[in-house]
This record gives C-alpha cells, structure tokens and sequence, in this order.
C-alpha cells in the first residue's frame, strides 16, 4: 500500500518535469493506475478486517478525489 501511494505524487512529480504534454498524460496515467491499486488494497484489508468501514470509507473517499483530480489534469493536456 505504502508503494501505491508514493507512486502517486511520484509519477505526477517525474511527469511534470517531461517535456511533452503527451509524456506528462503517460505519467498521469500511471499515478491513476497507483490509484487505483491503492483503493483495490483498502477494500481488500477492509474484507480481511485490517481495517475498519469507516477507515476504508475515508480513505476511499480520498483516493477518489484524487482520481478526479488526475482526470482533470489529464484533460486539461488536451493531447
């Protein structure tokens, strides 16, 4: 999980540092992926009682802000 989540700001950070709006779009499409990861693995440690449903009600929460957050970087590249 903690892999997922560094890779997030990570892949966003490397991206914005390329040349390209078409590069930038490929880096962003791989923190929506970490994202993705990341909200899979709180759902399953919810199932396994790791974690609470509210806990994985929160962090859910969050991860989906950030994905919208994500996608309207991503259209806002216009590539």
């Amino acid at each position: 999980m903690i892999r997922c989540a560094v890779s997030i700001p990570s892949n966003i950070a490397e991206g914005c540092g390329r040349k390209s709006n078409k590069e930038f779009y490929q880096f962003l499409n791989v923190a929506l992926g970490s994202s993705f990861e990341l909200e899979t693995q709180v759902i399953i440690a919810k199932e396994f009682n790791y974690i609470t449903d509210d806990i994985s009600e929160a962090i859910c929460s969050t991860i989906i802000e950030i994905q919208k957050m994500i996608a309207g970087l991503q259209k806002s590249l216009n590539t």
